[in-house]
């Protein structure tokens, strides 16, 4: 049994998540895309750091698509544990290696990594700080890639503004995370918006399939019927609003040959 409260919620936020491909927005068209703005298609022997890995779907499409070895990094174990399954199902358990670790203390070696990837996660401790805190495990002129929550308009509808005011204040247009990412020292090398589909298709259509399934594993549980309607709530916002914001794929550069 859940020791708090909000022991209890991640426990629910974990069931609803675990058999989902992805925990967030994205494809692996996107990651394809994202890696060919890096320019490290064509190399051989990288190391990638993949923070915020969740089950695994950008890990597997890294280790699918370079010639690369993945350390696969996040808080949750029981999402580890099915990225462990996954990569063995697909014949990449010798290219991919996991670790448990919050992205705020990451036990990697400085200076030791080719890339940095973050698919729909460097939220967790923030754009800025994320910039800041991960690129002293690139080795010169290393890569950093990370998707973002991004306005794509500057006129928004009020009840998106406050959502997403309230449930992610780092929120900011496209200009102003490249301004961010120019200051943290890095390179700006490619920028581009995910289509709906990557909201639509593979994040929140799998997402709603589970609902009742998971309310059915929770009968009588408030909490878990909250987390079900604050979901719904952001697809219908979504869906009603799409024009207006996405995730941003932001591609970077450290300084270095």
């Amino acid at each position: 049994m859940s020791d708090t409260p909000e022991d209890h919620d991640l426990a629910l936020l974990v069931d609803l998540h675990l058999a989902g491909a992805r925990q967030g927005p994205g494809s692996a068209e996107d990651t394809a895309r994202a890696i060919a703005l890096s320019g490290l298609a064509g190399r051989s022997g990288l190391r990638i750091a993949d923070i915020g890995c969740g089950t695994g779907a950008a890990t597997l499409d890294l280790a699918r698509q370079l010639d690369a070895h993945v350390t696969a990094v996040d808080l949750l174990p029981d999402f580890l544990s099915a990225l462990t399954d996954r990569a063995r199902d697909a014949g990449l358990s010798d290219r991919i290696d996991t670790v448990e670790a919050s992205m705020d203390a990451l036990p990697l070696a400085e200076g030791g990594f080719d890339a940095i990837w973050s698919e729909g996660a460097i939220y967790t401790m923030g754009f800025e700080a994320g910039l800041t805190a991960w690129q002293r495990f690139l080795a010169p002129g290393g890569i950093l890639a990370v998707s973002e929550l991004t306005w794509l308009t500057t006129d928004r509808p009020a009840e998106l503004q406050r959502h997403w005011d309230e449930a992610y204040p780092g929120i900011a247009t496209a200009g102003t995370k490249i301004s961010q990412i120019e200051a943290a020292g890095l390179v700006p090398l490619g920028y581009f918006p995910l289509p709906v589909s990557s909201w639509i298709d593979t994040y929140y259509g799998p997402l709603a399939s589970r609902f009742d399934a998971f309310l059915a594993r929770h009968p009588g549980d408030p909490r878990a019927r909250q987390i079900v309607e604050a979901e719904r709530h952001e697809i219908a916002l979504f869906e009603r609003h799409a024009r207006h914001v996405s995730y941003g794929f932001y591609i970077a550069r450290l300084h270095g040959p």
